[in-house]
């Protein structure tokens, strides 16, 4: 057994941490001492340890509370929701850097550091001994295997909506 102390030490947590997800039924010590104190055994800090897991993927105390003792399909749709808002957090965040881009022109050093254009793609392509007809079955390919990194891709290269859909389109 283990005092609220070696927890917070194990853990890295705060003891209020500890406190707090007590009171909110995450984490329950499962004795107590002599002299009352907290005592928590292997299992609770395994408890603690998918509490962490799942906190650092993002998802809320309330979801947790209810991953911890879900079946498998509840466990299932948690996780696919928080991945979705992910999805949809990541989506808007290339939107931003994309207008970013925009605003900055060729001002800005980063502008070819780190990402990728729709031209500098095409390019690539090009250079690699793509014409239209071979980049038009490598989106067709991408799509039929992986639509949803394919939509990403698209995205991440700053192609407007209506262009990824036609794209997305291609037989």
């Amino acid at each position: 057994m283990q005092t609220i102390g070696q927890l917070v030490k194990q853990s890295g947590l705060s003891r209020s941490t500890l406190l707090y997800y007590d009171k909110l039924k995450l984490l329950s010590p499962s004795g107590r001492s002599a002299a009352n104190y907290r005592l928590y055994t292997h299992a609770d800090a395994q408890r603690l340890a998918q509490i962490l897991l799942y906190r650092e993927a993002g998802i809320s105390l309330q979801n947790i509370a209810v991953l911890l003792n879900a079946q498998e399909s509840q466990l299932s749709a948690i996780l696919e929701q928080r991945l979705e808002a992910l999805n949809c957090e990541m989506s808007e965040i290339r939107r931003q850097q994309q207008l970013l881009l925009q605003l900055l022109g060729t001002r800005s050093p980063l502008r070819s550091s780190k990402l990728m254009n729709k031209q500098q793609w095409i390019d690539i392509l090009r250079a690699s001994g793509m014409d239209e007809m071979a980049m038009r079955s490598w989106h067709i390919e991408f799509e039929r295997k992986l639509p949803l990194v394919h939509s990403d891709f698209l995205q991440s290269l700053g192609i407007e909506p209506t262009e990824i859909a036609t794209i997305k389109a291609y037989r």
